[in-house]
């Protein structure tokens, strides 16, 4: 093969070989372009999706209010943030006073103004236990999701600086509001017979999730990705096409392509998985950070999905363009199939299967039947919501049947004459 190679490069006339050199430059870069570009590609869809569907932005961070770990550091924050608004000396007097008035001897009444330790040890555990069973009722679930329906708007100010809402983005910290659920645990305090917890006024607290100094340059970077996230991934599909189109050897071409986004995937995985790291690193003193580390999972899962399933259909594309090549393994895996696929049809041949018009049919157009079940798989996984890799193996699973069942009813342009299975190693006739 190689000598014959060096033969015919040898008979290219150098005008040829330095047109073909410029082409093979070309598709490199453009392949290079489109691998870097599919990274980009889905951070603009999560950014553009996590910013402008509300409805998938509420299905991301719904299962947030069922995690322990987000409990947990919820029900600190707002435990803390109660008692500071408690006066537990005027707690204290107010005992006291009570006790007096119901006719107890003064010297016991005073013993209680001795007790505010003991009492706020109590008052503590008191409204630990609420804030618990606020914080993990289904009540709670209802007001996590009502307040990111109602302040999603105000995501997109949150990611240019601007506004307010459940989501803030001041001081260089993504925060959210824990304002609602004061008001929840303030109700149930007074139900419970904490009469004082009536004059806890409004308070809004910050429940932060991340900060670092550099959140204005990824504000701006998230804000550049939002306006990009229509249109990048159409033009990435487009320059790697090009590239394909371009190049002398386009299979080969489309396994450098697929390989290349695959690469480009497994590029940002990782580095998904390192900014964590960074993500964590920068929280401010206190926070609590398995909390964070479960926000940080939660708000990039339909991301990591999408690297998934990217990565998995290049690799798929990759195998593919392979498998149609002239490698003796490429061969080898093209005429086993076609001798098991042969052998299964001259059975069912013997037993009085017949396909008339369906065989020759079938042979005259097989590269159309071909291209039209590529399509049709290429239109499944473009329109689909958020495909998991998962999906992406059950479409190649039905495309790799689909072409079976379609050299299965190839039998050549002989009608009902079942074909002889082929024996040979050599490539494939042309029309495969």
């Amino acid at each position: 093969m190689s000598a014959r190679i060096a033969a015919l490069e040898a008979a290219t006339p150098p005008r040829g070989r330095e047109h073909r050199r410029w082409r093979t430059s070309g598709a490199v870069v453009l392949i290079v372009i489109a691998s870097l570009l599919s990274l980009l590609s889905v951070l603009a869809v999560w950014t553009s999706d996590f910013v402008g569907d509300t409805d998938r932005y509420v299905r991301t961070v719904a299962p947030l209010a069922t995690q322990p770990d987000v409990q947990t550091a919820v029900t600190n924050r707002v435990t803390q943030v109660v008692l500071e608004q408690i006066d537990v000396n005027a707690l204290v007097k107010e005992l006291s006073d009570a006790a007096a008035q119901q006719g107890v001897p003064q010297n016991a009444a005073n013993l209680i103004n001795n007790l505010s330790g003991p009492i706020k040890s109590g008052l503590t555990q008191l409204v630990g236990s609420v804030v618990n069973k606020v914080v993990t009722s289904s009540a709670f679930e209802t007001v996590w999701v009502e307040a990111n329906r109602a302040v999603h708007s105000s995501l997109d100010k949150a990611l240019t600086g601007q506004g307010g809402g459940a989501i803030k983005l001041e001081n260089n910290q993504v925060a959210i509001d824990l304002a609602p659920v004061i008001a929840r645990v303030k109700d149930e305090l007074v139900n419970a017979g904490l009469g004082v917890a009536a004059k806890i006024p409004d308070v809004h607290t910050n429940f932060v999730v991340f900060a670092s100094d550099d959140i204005g340059k990824v504000k701006s970077y998230l804000r550049l990705l939002e306006i990009m996230g229509a249109w990048l991934p159409v033009v990435t599909v487009l320059i790697a096409a090009g590239g394909v189109f371009l190049a002398v050897n386009r299979r080969r071409a489309l396994v450098g392509a697929a390989v290349g986004v695959a690469l480009a995937m497994l590029l940002l995985g990782i580095a998904l998985t390192v900014f964590r790291a960074f993500y964590l690193d920068h929280l401010p003193p206190g926070a609590d950070q398995a909390a964070a580390g479960t926000v940080y999972d939660t708000l990039i899962r339909f991301m990591r999905a999408t690297v998934r399933a990217v990565g998995t259909a290049a690799v798929v594309t990759a195998v593919g363009a392979a498998l149609i090549g002239p490698s003796r393994p490429a061969v080898a895996v093209r005429t086993g199939c076609r001798r098991i696929i042969g052998s299964l049809r001259g059975a069912l041949y013997s037993l009085g299967m017949r396909l008339g018009p369906v065989g020759p049919f079938v042979h005259r157009f097989k590269r159309w039947i071909g291209a039209l079940i590529l399509l049709v798989a290429a239109v499944i996984l473009a329109t689909w919501s958020y495909p998991t890799w998962a999906v992406v193996l059950w479409i190649t699973f039905f495309v790799a049947l689909a072409f079976a069942i379609r050299e299965f009813l190839d039998t050549g342009g002989d009608g009902d004459r079942a074909p002889t299975p082929t024996t040979t190693g050599g490539p494939p006739p042309a029309n495969a």
